[in-house]
């Protein structure tokens, strides 16, 4: 790896993705920012997924161009569909998270062509290597897993509008005990008439990140929520 590779421009797309008639393409609204165009709904899952997660900075589209060559010795060309960047957050230059590079294919398709893409993968991480990456595939089981259903389950919550003030009493509340169940805190603040606005104020605090939780398990009455 080149000592200044963590320090090289970000790449930027280097294809349009055009509408096909084979899967679902669009564009989607990563945090309302900026645009990452996708060809399928799994790709569209993937961004989800990851937008979602706060140490995730940015996510950009077929990012590079990688040349390779077939066993025939034929060279064609490879576009990764993601390049993911990570914060640095508290980790030392020594130990940051390294980009990584993404492809998203269903399972059934890269485990039937997989001889025949095998090359090309294997110049995808030559490639990452060099740059200090991570070349990954992602399939469903790694795309539509829990954390996605929960993801999808809070979306309807993320939009909603409460008091700001009441938030803020609801988040010093989890802050002082440190981690407290759904049910408890719902209890707590939200007794009588109020259940109802209470469960949808609590779940747009952990839609909007002010609250966390493990998104690997289903959510329920009983998940235990903290202050990150």
């Amino acid at each position: 790896m080149s000592s200044n590779s963590r320090y090289q421009p970000i790449p930027k797309q280097t294809r349009k993705i055009k509408p096909t008639r084979r899967s679902v393409s669009g564009v989607y609204a990563f945090r309302g920012e900026t645009s990452i165009p996708y060809e399928s709904t799994l790709e569209r899952d993937f961004i989800i997924r990851h937008e979602f997660d706060l140490d995730v900075s940015e996510i950009i589209p077929q990012p590079v161009v990688i040349p390779f060559k077939t066993r025939s010795g034929r060279t064609y060309s490879y576009t990764p569909d993601f390049l993911v960047y990570r914060s640095l957050g508290l980790a030392t230059y020594s130990r940051y998270p390294k980009p990584v590079l993404v492809e998203v294919k269903p399972y059934t398709e890269w485990k039937k062509n997989w001889r025949e893409w095998s090359a090309k993968w294997k110049a995808a991480r030559r490639f990452a290597r060099e740059q200090g990456w991570e070349f990954r595939i992602y399939d469903e089981s790694r795309i539509r897993d829990e954390v996605l259903k929960n993801i999808m389950f809070l979306s309807r919550y993320q939009r909603l509008e409460f008091s700001n003030e009441d938030s803020i009493h609801i988040i010093e509340s989890v802050r002082e005990r440190g981690a407290v169940e759904f049910h408890a805190l719902l209890a707590r603040h939200f007794m009588g008439i109020y259940r109802a606005t209470g469960i949808s104020h609590i779940w747009h605090l952990v839609a909007t990140n002010q609250l966390k939780c493990d998104l690997s398990i289903p959510l329920s009455d009983f998940s235990e929520l903290w202050v990150n």
